[in-house]
């Protein structure tokens, strides 16, 4: 990225916190109402204070520990169902319909269901998190498998590979950007659901100590935990798309914003013997193609 690029997206940010500070420090009353609102001195004033505190960085742990377990079981789980969805016809029949009925339903509307269902309130707060980022990454799965050519996967069978083969050389290597897209929903998705779990039937977290800082009308602490929720988040959803693209680094990147190319053309790329199956991936992965009917 370059340099002006980061000075942009660093205005930005200044500008919004200038407008903040102007609109509260003037207790700007029109259509919306300022005065009630803390000051960003006051915000950073309280985020200072909290930072200096056990619980502030015991409530961070929690809430880092549930996204991890939950969103790390949502991926393993999640590419595993919407692959097989995609791939046999026996597991279309059997999980489609369950998918499809339980999708739409709101993570944080389960909570009932996890506190019927699990022992423990940690239990259900990692359980909400699961599923809050589960569908994202199913969906997206089955979409892309679908969508690979079988023209790879009979070039693999035809040299003698199996099924195995094909799974591992073809289907996942190729899978990987509408993967890596789910997984960057879901990690959205997982934070907001953790959080509203935590203030609901949570005793640590981020979400239970801004909720409690609502109930005492501490109007900067209750900023404190949202700020502290965006940076979390950003923080994870960064990470996740820094892992999509060193995994997907075989493929060949789109030209730059302003017209910049990139240095050679994917076509004079070479890849070393080793990686042999990953051109064949990415080809499968460009080849929007639909698929045949899948096999049982």
């Amino acid at each position: 990225m370059s340099a002006g690029r980061r000075l942009l997206r660093a205005a930005s940010l200044v500008a919004a916190l200038g407008l903040w500070q102007l609109l509260t420090s003037l207790d700007v009353n029109l259509w919306l109402r300022f005065e009630q609102f803390p000051t960003v001195g006051e915000v950073a004033s309280a985020f200072a204070d909290r930072l200096g505190t056990g619980p502030y960085w015991q409530d961070l742990g929690y809430s880092l520990r549930r996204i991890v377990v939950g969103f790390l079981l949502a991926a393993v789980l999640g590419v595993a169902v919407g692959t097989a969805i995609a791939r046999s016809r026996w597991a279309a029949d059997l999980l489609g319909p369950l998918v499809e009925v339980v999708r739409p339903v709101p993570a944080i509307a389960l909570v009932p269901v996890a506190i019927l269902l699990l022992p423990t309130n940690e239990q259900g707060i990692v359980f909400i998190t699961f599923t809050a980022a589960f569908f994202p990454v199913v969906v997206s799965t089955r979409h892309t498998v679908r969508a690979l050519t079988p023209v790879w996967e009979e070039a693999v069978l035809t040299m003698g590979g199996g099924r195995l083969r094909v799974l591992f050389s073809v289907v996942l290597p190729g899978a990987l950007p509408g993967i890596f897209g789910g997984l960057s929903v879901g990690i959205g998705v997982a934070w907001i659901c953790v959080i509203s779990a935590e203030m609901i039937s949570g005793e640590y977290g981020v979400g239970y100590r801004t909720w409690q800082a609502y109930t005492i009308l501490d109007y900067p602490g209750v900023f404190v935990g949202m700020a502290t929720i965006g940076a979390l988040g950003w923080l994870t959803s960064t990470a996740v798309e820094l892992l999509g693209h060193r995994a997907t680094a075989w493929l060949p990147r789109p030209a730059a914003p302003g017209g910049a190319r990139a240095k050679r053309p994917a076509s004079r790329r070479t890849a070393p013997a080793h990686t042999e199956a990953a051109p064949t991936a990415g080809a499968a992965a460009r080849t929007a193609v639909p698929r045949k009917e899948p096999v049982p």
